[in-house]
C-alpha cells in the first residue's frame, strides 16, 4: 500500500467522514461494503468525536440529533426491555441465550430497524451474520459510547432540552442492561461478558450523571466499574472476558477515552503493555485478539490508532507517531483506510472464505478514519 502524507490523509479522512454522513445525521459504517451499509452507534460515536476534534461541530451535532430522534422513535422498545429486566423476564437471558427484542446496535440511516430485526440472531464467534440473516444486534456498548461522545461534544455546556428525554431513556436502559450477557463490540458472543462493554457502559453512565445532574447514574457507573475490577482481573492486569484470560484491543478504551481505570493506573498500564506485546502484528499493527479468524484475523487500523491515542495521552509520543505511521502506510492511493489488512493474518486459510462470502475488506471504513483523526490530534 502507498504511504500518504499525514496532512493530506487527515484532510482525506475528514472528507470521508463528511461524505459518509447521511442527511439524517447518521454515519454509514462503510459506503462500499453492503453488509456495513448501516449506522452503528459504536462507530458513529467515534466519528462524531473525530469531527468535534477536527472543528466540524455542526456535523457532530447532527449525529447526536439523529441518535436522539431514533431513540425516541423506538421508545416503546426501550421501555419494554426495561420492564422485562425489572420483572426478571426473558430479557435477563441465560448463559447462552440472547434476550429477545432488545434495542439494536445498528439502525438504518433513516433510524428504522433493519429488515428481520427481532428474530433470533446467531451467537457464534464468526464475525457477524450474513447479509440475509439478522445481525447479532444485542450489544449495549454503543449506547454508552453515544452518551460519552455527547458529553464530550457539549464540553460542559447544558444539555439541550430536545436531547434530554433520549439521554434519560438511554441512561435508564444502560442501568438495567449492563449486567446482562450480550454480544461484544465485535458482534461476537464470547461468553456474553466483556471488559470493553462494561467500560463503555460505565463511561455512558458517568456522562449521564453530568448531563442530567443526577447521582443515580454515577452510582450505576460505579457498579459497572466494580464488576469490571471484580470479574475481569487476571493477576496485575485485566482480561477480555470473565472467563477468558486473553486481552482484546478494545480494552485500550478502558483507559483512553472511557476512564474506567486511569490510564496510568498500574492495572491499566499492565493491560496496555500486554496488548502491545500479545497483539502486535509483524507489520506493526494490532490484532483484535488472538484466535481471530474474521478475514483471517488481520491487523486493525482503528485499534492501532487507539494505541497511538493512548500513548499520546500518557506521554509516549514516539510510540504514538510510529503507530500512526503504520496506519498511514495502509491507505489506498486515493487515501482510503480499510478496516484491517490481511497480508499478515493470524489464519491465512480464513481470508479467502470471507472474501468469497462478502468481497474485499471494507474500504473505506469510517471508524478507521475517525480513530486516525483523533490520534493525529492527540499526537500534535
Amino acid at each position: 500500500m502507498s504511504t500518504v502524507h499525514p496532512v493530506p490523509l487527515a484532510r482525506r479522512s475528514l472528507a470521508v467522514l463528511l461524505e459518509g454522513q447521511s442527511r439524517s445525521g447518521a454515519f454509514v459504517a462503510s459506503p462500499a461494503f453492503p453488509v456495513y451499509g448501516y449506522a452503528w452507534l459504536r462507530d458513529g460515536a467515534f466519528c462524531a468525536h473525530a469531527l468535534d476534534v477536527a472543528g466540524e461541530t455542526g456535523a457532530a451535532r447532527a449525529f447526536h440529533g439523529w441518535v436522539a430522534r431514533t431513540v425516541q422513535a423506538h421508545r416503546a422498545l426501550f421501555e419494554d426491555a426495561i420492564a422485562r429486566v425489572d420483572a426478571g423476564g426473558p430479557a435477563a437471558g441465560g448463559a447462552e441465550r440472547v434476550p429477545p427484542r432488545m434495542p439494536p446496535a445498528r439502525y438504518t440511516l433513516e433510524g428504522t430497524l433493519e429488515r428481520g430485526e427481532g428474530a433470533a440472531a446467531a451467537s457464534g464467534d464468526d464475525g457477524g451474520a450474513s447479509p440475509d440473516e439478522p445481525w447479532p444486534n444485542f450489544q449495549i456498548d454503543g449506547y454508552g459510547m453515544w452518551l460519552w461522545a455527547l458529553a464530550e461534544h457539549l464540553h460542559g455546556a447544558p444539555l439541550p432540552d430536545a436531547l434530554r428525554p433520549a439521554v434519560s431513556l438511554v441512561a435508564r436502559y444502560l442501568e438495567r442492561a449492563w449486567p446482562l450477557r450480550c454480544f461484544d463490540c465485535w458482534e461476537e458472543w464470547g461468553g456474553g461478558e466483556h471488559a470493553s462493554t462494561l467500560g463503555a457502559a460505565a463511561a455512558g453512565l458517568d456522562a449521564a450523571a453530568g448531563l442530567l445532574g443526577d447521582g443515580r447514574w454515577q452510582r450505576a457507573a460505579d457498579g459497572a466499574r466494580a464488576r469490571l475490577l471484580e470479574r475481569f482481573a487476571a493477576g496485575e492486569r485485566l482480561r477480555r472476558g470473565a472467563e477468558d484470560d486473553r486481552v482484546d484491543g478494545s480494552m485500550l478504551w478502558l483507559g483512553v477515552p472511557f476512564g474506567a481505570l486511569a490510564p496510568r493506573d498500574p492495572r491499566m498500564r499492565a493491560t496496555v503493555e500486554t496488548i502491545r506485546t500479545d497483539l502486535a502484528g509483524p507489520g506493526g499493527g494490532l490484532y483484535r485478539y488472538r484466535g481471530d479468524t474474521y478475514y483471517g484475523g488481520g491487523q486493525w487500523l482503528l485499534l492501532t490508532s487507539s494505541l497511538a491515542w493512548h500513548d499520546a495521552q500518557t506521554g509516549a509520543r514516539e510510540a504514538a507517531i510510529e503507530a500512526q505511521a503504520w496506519v498511514r502506510a495502509q491507505a489506498t492511493p486515493d487515501g482510503k483506510l480499510p478496516e484491517q489488512v490481511t497480508h499478515q493474518p493470524q489464519d491465512a486459510a480464513m481470508v479467502a472464505p470471507w472474501q468469497d462470502r462478502w468481497g474485499p475488506v471494507a474500504t473505506p471504513l469510517l471508524w478507521s478514519h475517525a480513530m486516525y483523526l483523533i490520534a493525529e490530534a492527540a499526537v500534535r
